[in-house]
Formats: structure tokens, sequence, C-alpha cells
């Protein structure tokens, strides 16, 4: 049955419109003052540096920490060459040029990446002390990728070009990566096809254990304020963290460092985007410094809106826009190079949501229930990290010690006058010690790491909690022990301690390791491949369906494995990319729990296979890219098609994904336009009597302007679903059942977005 609504709403439509231009006034307003504060906020680009003669690799690992840049370096560069010895308060381009000098090595600068060693056309780094001047370099974040195969890192420089609402619009360009539900507080991240609980999934490095509620997101991010993401596809590496079944996912947030303009100690930004099709306002401030080794950042955002239309044209009830975000970190540097930071990020969505919130309609036997229900879901993270940021050689350690919890509540219908508030809260207490042992072949990271999971219920007749501690050891290896090759490889040894809702102890241990390689065939073409084993013991069950009830039996939940295999063909050449890869994912033994006791309870577990395969293309010249990317992917559960309630904590319905993405920079008038299409064929990888997923193709399309004459000001248009597609997104909840109207994505939406800076 679908849900008609006609497109009247309630209040006054003008208003929210009034109201969204007059935030983004007072954003300009705003922006105006504050550029006329004193320039003693203003100080020299300076930074102090301090990197010690060492092999280059490390070299340029201390370098980009210490500049903020982002570094890449072209294989085999760095084998056997020794950098100089770099110390002072210089520039990002004087530093990078000590750095190099002598070794004859060329660099460039593209996109806010200095690129080591790979265009002959770049310039060379020689002895005679004035030819290692670089371009203007772009300030940002130093890339949260390892190198590792599979690994997709999606930059600052992309998410600036996406401009995120959600963390649906950060994948998008993925084909490989699926992301089901239009309402960010139900949307889940797949992988594969295989769902993020089944990765490492970490914020700034700390493990988040967010299974609250099915019908719910498993992390819901403020996309804003992120800096990059980092995914790696089936193998992940040892120092991932515990549980990387399927892979990894570590988001990174934006420091003080990553904002800060050159010449200046103080700065910030307001930003407000106004969308018209759900008539919803989203302002961010943030405030960041940094002065004598310290440094900090403030950031907040608040969205506010109405129920979006979908393609259909009718209001898809209980999508409206409720939302406060907010991060905070602040560290500091001592002359020595110990660097200590603590940050805090929280999130709170509260809005009356669809019953089920990742799905549009479920019609069930209960007819007490209604269709929309308040919602309110709070993550939080908090993060203390130390660092050495002048390591040496063999001693670059690093201490995080972190806390997160996420919590769901929301009210519990029974029969007539029955109602009832529940809430469930996942948390976890972890940290880890690592040190990275660099020489001139590469490096080897060890260390151990812990965690301390719960899972609870608060409900008056059916409380219940289950815990999870686990101790892990870990080294990984990356290396270039011969020309053209690169490896890496690792292991960790596991011990966990689980406790039932009965009090009941099952203690598992277990061994994961990986291997991977690396070899270029010519300059153009390199191959690769790679395997990974893990054990990831006994996860905790979903929240909303623990039973304190449940027998656990002698033994316990089987602990959950899985192998992943990878093959692939890489080619690169004068701006053109190309890739094709094979993937397949076992996980045995996944663990599911079911409330009822005679389904299987506590103890009810299901097999996976995820396979399929990529093919991706493009072309990059001096103002403009092309990129194509298509994945096929299967996915099955116990044998059969997997479903999206087969699927549930396991994996989604994929079949073939295509993504173009393209953009042009007119520069001299500082405009950008660009888009991106996805399409998804019908898809008929189902059971009978299921009907095949159905076709859609949606087409976003953008125009973003920084006006000479104002700098500090940026101005972008965009559309969204251009072609007013009626359609839900292939990952979404409900789509092959009869009792489901799935939740449906938003139709034409026309978003606008005013940036000042100071």
């Amino acid at each position: 049955m679908t849900l008609q609504v006609n497109r009247e709403r309630s209040g006054n439509s003008n208003s929210a419109k009034v109201l969204a231009f007059r935030l983004m006034a007072s954003a300009a307003i705003a922006a105006a003052t504050l550029m006329q504060a004193p320039s003693v906020m203003a100080q020299s680009a300076q930074r102090n540096f301090n990197i010690p003669a060492q092999p280059l690799a490390s070299a340029l690992n201390v370098f980009g920490r210490q500049s903020g840049l982002q570094v890449s370096l072209a294989a085999s560069t760095s084998q056997g060459v020794t950098s100089r010895t770099v110390s002072g308060n210089l520039s990002a381009q004087a530093a990078l040029g000590q750095l190099l000098e002598g070794t004859g090595i060329p660099y460039s600068i593209s996109n806010g990446t200095a690129v080591i060693g790979r265009s002959a056309a770049a310039p060379v780094a020689t002895g005679n002390g004035d030819s290692t001047v670089l371009a203007p370099i772009v300030v940002q974040g130093q890339s949260v990728g390892q190198g590792d195969i599979g690994e997709t890192v999606i930059g600052a420089k992309q998410l600036e070009r996406i401009n995120p609402t959600s963390i649906a619009d950060v994948f998008r360009e993925e084909a490989g990566v699926q992301v089901g539900s239009s309402l960010p507080m139900s949307q889940k991240v797949y992988v594969h096809g295989i769902e993020e609980t089944n990765l490492a999934v970490s914020i700034d490095g700390a493990r988040q254990n967010n299974k609250v509620f099915h019908h719910n997101a498993t992390n819901l991010i403020d996309p804003s304020i992120l800096k990059a993401v980092d995914v790696d596809s089936g193998i992940a590496p040892a120092d991932a963290g515990p549980g990387a079944l399927a892979g990894a996912i570590n988001y990174e947030t934006r420091d003080a460092k990553d904002l800060l303009e050159d010449g200046k100690s103080f700065g910030g930004f307001v930003t407000s985007t106004y969308n018209f099709n759900s008539e919803t306002v989203v302002t961010g401030l943030s405030a960041y410094g940094e002065k004598d080794g310290l440094d900090y950042l403030g950031y907040f955002t608040f969205g506010k809106g109405n129920d979006f239309h979908g393609g259909n044209g009718d209001v898809v009830q209980g999508t409206e826009t409720n939302l406060l975000s907010g991060l905070g970190k602040i560290g500091y540097e001592f002359e020595s190079g110990d660097r200590f930071e603590i940050s805090h990020d929280r999130l709170v969505d509260d809005a009356p949501r669809p019953y089920r919130a990742n799905a549009g309609f479920v019609q069930t036997p209960r007819p007490w229930e209604p269709k929309i229900r308040d919602y309110r879901l709070e993550r939080q993270n908090t993060v203390f990290t130390y660092t050495d940021e002048t390591p040496e050689g063999w001693w670059d350690p690093k201490v995080m010690l972190a806390y997160g919890s996420t919590k769901v509540t929301l009210p519990i219908f029974g029969p007539p006058g029955r109602l009832q508030d529940d809430s469930g809260e996942t948390s976890s207490f972890n940290g880890k010690f690592e040190n990275k042992f660099s020489f001139e072949t590469g490096n080897v990271v060890a260390g151990f790491d812990f965690y301390n999971d719960r899972a609870t219920l608060d409900d008056p007749a059916d409380a219940g909690r289950e815990k999870a501690h686990n101790l892990g050891i870990y080294a990984q290896a990356r290396l270039e022990p011969w020309e053209r090759t690169r490896l890496s490889f690792g292991a960790r040894a596991d011990q966990q301690w689980f406790t039932g809702v009965n009090n009941s102890e099952f203690n598992n241990n277990g061994i994961s390791a990986n291997i991977s390689g690396e070899y270029d065939l010519t300059d153009i073409f390199t191959a690769k491949a790679g395997f990974a084993h893990v054990w990831a013991g006994v996860p905790l069950a979903e929240n909303f369906i623990i039973n304190p009830g449940w027998n656990y039996g002698p033994d316990g939940p089987e602990p959950v494995t899985a192998n992943n295999y990878m093959i692939g063909l890489e080619a690169n050449h004068n701006g053109f990319t190309a890739e094709a890869s094979l993937f397949r994912t076992d996980i045995d033994s996944a663990r599911v729990p079911v409330y009822r006791i005679a389904d299987g309870g506590a103890l009810n577990q299901r097999n996976l296979v995820s396979k399929g395969f990529e093919i991706g293309a493009g072309y990059e010249w001096t103002s403009s890219y092309i990129k194509l990317k298509y994945a096929h992917i299967d996915v099955d559960v116990n044998g059969v098609p997997a479903n999206s309630d087969s699927g549930n904590y396991l994996g989604s319905p994929v079949g073939d994904i295509i993504t173009i993405t393209a953009a042009h920079t007119f520069e001299q008038w500082n405009l950008t336009v660009g888009g991106d299409i996805e399409i998804a064929p019908k898809y008929d990888h189902v059971v009978a009597p299921t009907e095949p997923y159905k076709a859609y193709e949606v087409v976003n399309v953008f125009t973003e302007w920084k006006p000479k004459q104002l700098q500090n000001f940026t101005f972008r248009a965009e559309v969204k679903n251009l072609f007013d597609e009626s359609h839900s997104d292939r990952a979404t909840y409900g789509q092959e059942f009869g009792n489901v109207t799935p939740l449906y994505e938003p139709g034409r939406s026309f978003l606008i977005t005013a940036k000042a800076t100071f």
C-alpha cells in the first residue's frame, strides 16, 4: 500500500524560505564583519619542523604530519634513499625542499596533494639550494590511507566537491559501496553488499559498537565534520582493529590545522544550506586556531526542516529534519614533538519517524500501532590520542583511548491503553598502543588493543544486557622488498570474554592473518592480489531483541570467522586510470539472534557469501576529470539470495551499480560545474516468487562559484535527482515484501549553499 499525501504542508512555506535567506545573509554579514578583525590574528605561514635524517618514506610520513599536507609517494622512489635533516620554523615549501635536497627526485602538486617521484615533468630536488621552491601547496589533512590493497580513500577535496548532506552522499560516487534508506538516522553502509556491522568501523581510530536496532542507522555521522573516509573492501590490515570480517571503514574528522589558511593563527566559517524540496535549513558554525603549540577547533551544526517529497510528488512522512551536531578538539604539541589531543563529537536526531524508521509504511495485524512515532537517537564519541610528531626510524608511537555510545529511545505501543518508553544503548570503551618501525624497505606497525563493549536494553519487562571484552595483539608489515613489488602482510591474535544476559560466560580465542601484494608489470600496468582470514569472536546482540530468557547452552554462540579473496589489475598513464578486480567474502557462523527462543534465540547463526567484480576508468586533465565505475555484487545468505529480512546485520541485495562522475573548472571565473549519475539496472537475483528489483537512474548536477572579488565566500547551487526519479535506493529495507512500502528517496531537490570564511 503506497502512502498518499498531497503537497500541502503545515505552516507557512514562504516563512521557511524567508528564514533560509535570512540565515545565509547573516552568514555573509558575520563573515564580512569578522574579516575586519585586527591583523594580530595573522601570523607567518611558517611551522616548526623537526625531521631527523632517516629513510625517505619515514621522513615523508613525518613531513605530512608536521605540515598538514597530504603526501603521495610513488612506488620504488624511496628504496635506499635517505632524507636530509629539516629543522626550524619554515614554510611547507621550504621544508619539503630541504628534505628532498640532493636526491634528484621529481615532485608535483595536484589537487592539494604533494606527489613525490611520480611526474617526470615535475621540478627536481637538486643540491643548488634555489631549485626546490614548490608551487603553492593546498593545505589539507594527511591521508588516512595506508596504501593497502582494495583501499579507497575519499579525501577532503572529494568531500568538498560532493558537499554531502548525509552519509549516503559521502559514498554516492563509489559503485562498490551502497547506503540504504533516504533518512539519515536509518542509513546503513554496505561494502560489497555486506553491512558495516561486519566491518571494523572507527571514528578517528576509535572503535564503534552501534548495533542498537535494525531499523536504525548503526553509525549516524554528521558528514560536514569529516576530513576523509578510508574504506578497506574485504581485505583489512591487522592494525585496522578486531572484527574486520569484511574489511574496515575509518572516518576521520577535521582538525584546526586542516582548516587554517597560510598566514593565520585563527579562523572560522559560517555556512548555510537551504533545500527547497523539504524547506530545510542546515547551518554550520566553526572557529579554530593554533598558537605556541596549542590548537583547537569548535564546530556546531543545526538542521531543521519538513518532510520531503518523493519523485512521485507525494510527501514521505516521518522524514523531517531536526538535527544537532557538535565537534570539539584541543591539542598541544610540546617542543619535544610529543602531541596530546582530545576530541568529542555528539549528535542528536529527535523527530517523528516512520513506525519502522527504515521503512515508509509497514502493514501489521496490530491496528493500534501508529504510522509515525517519535525517535530519539544520540551518538557520542570521545577520543584521546598521543603521538610523537618527530619520530626517528624505529620509534613512532601512538596511544589511543576512547569511549563511544549510541542510544535509541522510542515509545512502545501495546494494546490500547499500554504505552511505555524503551531505550537501547550500545557502548564501547576501547584503546590501543602501537609503534611504527620504519626502515629502508618499508615499515612494520605492531601493538595491542582492547575493547569493553556492552549492549543494554532498558525495558520494564524485558531488560537485559550482553557484554564482551577483548584483548588483541597485532603486527602489520608494509614493505617494498624488491623494485616494482609491494607487499603487505600481518596477523593478530585475540582473546575474548563474552557474557550473556543470564551471566553465563564463554571464553574464545582465535588468529587472523592477511597477505596482499602489488607488482608493476610495466610502467603502466600493476597486478594485485590478496587474502585474509578473520576471527571476530562473538558479536553482541541487537538491543531491542534481547530476551532475558535466552539460554546459551554449554558452549555458547560459535565465534564468527571470514575468508576474503581479491585479485585485480590497474593501469595509469598520463592522467588516464583503469582498474578491474574480482572479489569474494565468506562469513561463517554470523550471529543474528532472534527474540523467540523457539526460532533460535541467542544462538541463531547464518552463513553469508558476497562475490562479484568491479571495473573503473577515468581521465583527469588540468581543469577537468571524468570517472566511471561499475560493480556487480551478489549476496547469498544460507545458500539463497539475500533479502532485507535474511540480511539483517549481514548484507543487502545489490546487483549492478554504475556511477559516472565529471566536473570542469573555468579557472578564469573560479567556477566549477559538474555532476554524477547512478544507474541501477533491474536485479533478478531473488527467490521466487519475489519480484525483481526495479531499475532506476538518478542524475545530480552542481555549480560552485568562488568570486575573485570576494575570496572568502563560496556559493553553490545543485539539483539532486534532476529528472525526479521515483525510487528507493537498492540497499533500502523492505522492497521485497507486500506489506512494506519502502522509504522513497527525495524527488527533484534544489539546494543553495553560501559559505563565508574568515
